[in-house]
């Protein structure tokens, strides 16, 4: 008997306390577990009779970050008077900590409970036995710092030369000679490249994750045995793929930091992304990617921008307002806010607010929505036109390829729906027909995949019936491209999404501000390469109407001269025109536009004394077919007036008496002419009416 030993200590209970630090060790260091679990015939050798063991922490590091439920019960019982010794094979089983060894020192000092190793009987009441356990509380924390510190050198000094492959991320192995290389099966290769050709597409991660929803395809993931499942997308796994350097060519080490803090009482891990200077390693072009760097580089960018903060426009929403998160107020320069009121659209404003909502400063400016939106779409046509025809030919060179990404993921969906069939009938194909419990299960099997064949090829029919309604464009549709390019701005069904890209594309913030003396808005545009313009639109002052394009009063001024009010409110609702309040034309309101504008009515003797006729009347008096007339018009070799695209031509009988006309006239009818003035028949056009 041990004369630290006393008779109070052996009328407690006695703890054997066992822990190994990782489920490895627990499943392969058996022997030391023995070893723990033999400190009971230590302690029946120093005459204890009753003897728990606390085997709880099997598995847990004494670090002191994770929760050890088997060491808190056990100072709880220590606490409570109930324990005359704790035991263990070695000190360091206690706690790797001074925290909590030091915890554990002072209540058994205080219990007078003792602590027992395979060598040694310590009374924590004991100067000497104290201080020789603060020293080997203060060597177990140094030890254990010290083996954690050469072994993270050792690993970082691998990282540094790329050589340390921990695991490899979905569509990538890990070779046994710690190489990456993509996954064989071509299935998973072709899903990962079109999450970054679809983010390249549409330019947002959000956007990508719908597309995918909509098409109703899956993504590929790695599962805890190595395996690959393929799971319905979520926004973490599309952004964790478009984000992660290894999938364009990189490796990269050190990305995350780990640490520690409290909550509640309790220790929390907690994992911090550091950002690229911190990483510990970063080999560019390091292995086969499945896009290039530069192309990683640009959707880091990409998705870098879309982030809506102070210094960012944001991603592109659904919105019409077209310079949402490009404007900056002018007089404090803070972000413009966008605001929509009364009914839609037409009611877009720009406000700056800001400085009013955070900190109660006055509102700095307000201005209408539309037309500064107009102004600057005018100056980004203006910039972009001249690059459509070639942009446009480029875009129709990646066309089909765009059309076949959703088929092409169908068909190997396909492929992989026809294996697992294959294999699932010859599971049942093996089975005992008599087992019924277990022949029931694989036809089941058999049926869901054989369902999951189904269901996929009729995705696949309906998706290759949409290509087949959808005829690809041709280079000759490009032809008039340019001119056309406003029509298809100003479309009201133009996609506002792709409208602001292309004014993100160009222009990096544009500063704006009211001058109240001139009624008008002042917009300083910075475009991306450095150059600054400036506009001025004119704004409405206050208490005045809403007016009518000035296109429009053209339009007008010109056909009233060959119809009437009512003849001219069809003509312009035809051409989906509407007032200065978006109401549509009428016969009234034509009449109020002409009495405003200073335009005359409709005279048909003054019409008859001036000479204006329409296409019909003008093809009469040349004596030429009203198709010939027309072509000449629009090859303007004929002078003629078209005041609304889907309208009516206006020409002057003077220009109708030149010579230019009587050669023209002379050669419509010129027999056996290799050049017909009517052009091809094959040749597309959009008919409009001749009236």
């Amino acid at each position: 008997m041990n004369d630290k030993v006393k008779p109070q200590h052996l009328e407690r209970k006695a703890v054997v306390y066992v822990r190994q630090s990782s489920a490895y060790q627990v499943a392969h260091n058996e022997e030391s577990r023995r070893l723990q679990y033999a400190m009971r015939t230590r302690l029946e050798e120093l005459g204890w009779r009753e003897i728990e063991i606390i085997d709880d922490d099997l598995g847990c590091s004494a670090r002191g970050v994770i929760v050890r439920t088997g060491f808190d019960r056990m100072v709880a019982d220590v606490c409570l008077g109930k324990v005359g010794a704790v035991a263990t094979r070695e000190l360091s089983r206690f706690a790797r900590n001074n925290r909590e060894w030091q915890q554990l020192m002072e209540v058994c000092r205080m219990v007078d409970t003792l602590l027992i190793d395979v060598d040694v009987v310590y009374s924590p009441r004991l100067s000497n036995d104290r201080l020789l356990l603060g020293l080997k509380g203060s060597f177990n924390e140094y030890e254990l710092d010290l083996l954690r510190q050469r072994s993270l050198e050792a690993r970082y000094e691998k990282a540094r030369r790329g050589e340390l492959v921990v695991s490899a991320p979905v569509g990538f192995l890990k070779t046994e000679d710690q190489r990456i290389e993509l996954h064989p099966d071509q299935r998973i290769q072709e899903r990962i490249r079109l999450v970054f050709h679809k983010f390249l597409e549409l330019g947002s991660v959000r956007q990508t994750l719908m597309w995918f929803l909509q098409e109703d395809l899956q993504l590929p993931a790695n599962a805890q045995d190595g395996t690959v499942t393929w799971k319905r997308p979520r926004y973490s796994t599309v952004k964790h793929l478009l984000t992660n350097p290894i999938y364009g060519g990189a490796y990269a080490f050190g990305r995350t930091e780990h640490g520690t803090r409290l909550e509640g009482g309790q220790p929390r891990k907690r994992i911090r992304r550091r950002p690229r200077e911190e990483w510990i390693s970063l080999i560019p072009r390091h292995h086969e990617g499945y896009i290039s760097w530069e192309q990683f580089e640009q959707i880091q960018v990409a998705i870098s921008v879309n982030n809506n903060r102070a210094d960012r426009p944001g991603a592109a929403k659904r919105g019409p307002a077209l310079l949402a998160g490009l404007l900056r107020c002018g007089r404090c320069g803070r972000k413009v806010t966008v605001t929509y009121t009364g009914g839609g659209p037409r009611y877009l404003r720009y406000c700056c607010v800001r400085g009013y909502l955070d900190v109660g400063e006055p509102k700095c400016i307000s201005l209408g929505g539309v037309p500064v939106d107009q102004a600057l779409s005018r100056e980004v046509l203006r910039v972009v036109q001249p690059t459509a025809v070639a942009a446009a030919i480029e875009a129709h060179q990646h066309v089909d390829q765009q059309r076949e990404a959703a088929v092409q993921a169908l068909e190997h969906d396909l492929q992989a729906a026809q294996y697992a069939a294959r294999r699932a009938q010859k599971q049942f194909d093996a089975a005992d027909p008599e087992n019924r419990l277990v022949a029931d299960e694989l036809e089941r099997r058999w049926n869901d995949a054989l369902q999951r064949v189904r269901d996929v090829e009729a995705r696949l029919d309906e998706q290759r019936q949409a290509q087949s309604q959808t005829a690809a464009a041709t280079l000759d549709e490009f032809a008039n491209l340019a001119e056309e390019l406003t029509r298809v701005w100003n479309d009201p069904q133009s996609d506002a999404r792709l409208k602001k890209r292309i004014v993100r594309t160009l222009i990096k913030e544009v500063i704006v501000d009211r001058d109240d003396e001139r009624h008008e808005v002042k917009l300083v545009i910075h475009w991306q390469g450095g150059v600054h313009t400036e506009l001025r639109v004119p704004c409405r002052r206050r208490g005045k109407a809403n007016c009518t394009s000035p296109d429009i009063i053209e339009a007008v001024r010109g056909l009233a001269r060959i119809g009437t009010d009512r003849e001219i409110a069809g003509y312009l609702n035809r051409n989906d025109l509407r007032t200065g309040r978006g109401n549509r034309f009428t016969q009234e309101r034509v009449t109020s536009l002409r009495t405003r504008h200073g335009i005359a009515c409709y005279d048909p003797e003054q019409r008859q004394q001036s000479g204006w006729l329409t296409l019909t009347e003008a093809a009469a008096f040349l004596g030429v077919s009203t198709r010939t007339l027309r072509i000449a018009a629009e090859q303007q070799k004929i002078p003629g007036q078209h005041p609304l695209a889907n309208g009516p031509w206006i020409f002057i009988r003077a220009d109708l008496q030149t010579d230019e006309a009587r050669k023209f006239v002379e050669y419509a009818h010129r027999p056996n002419r290799r050049t017909p003035a009517v052009p091809n028949p094959q040749q597309k056009h959009l008919g409009f009416s001749g009236t």
